[in-house]
């Protein structure tokens, strides 16, 4: 039984977006591993406070992501 944990800065994502990620993960689980196991794929999606991830040795925010979003 797949079992895959995904780990964002809270805030970052709307609950629709992570509705999608869940989705979309199952779905590459399912491409992989096949329909029969669409029903015992696990995904959970944690949050992590902003400031409390770090990159490079500095501490990411949620603010830094939105940036990020819109930059691109």
């Amino acid at each position: 039984m797949p079992f895959v944990q995904v780990t964002a800065i809270k805030d970052v994502f709307t609950p629709e977006q992570k509705r999608e990620v869940i989705q979309r993960v199952t779905d590459a689980m399912v491409a992989v591993e096949g329909e029969q196991l669409r029903g015992v794929t696990w995904v959970t999606f944690t949050e992590v406070d902003s400031g409390c991830w770090g990159i490079g040795g500095e501490p990411l925010t949620t603010g830094a992501v939105h940036a990020l979003q819109e930059a691109s």
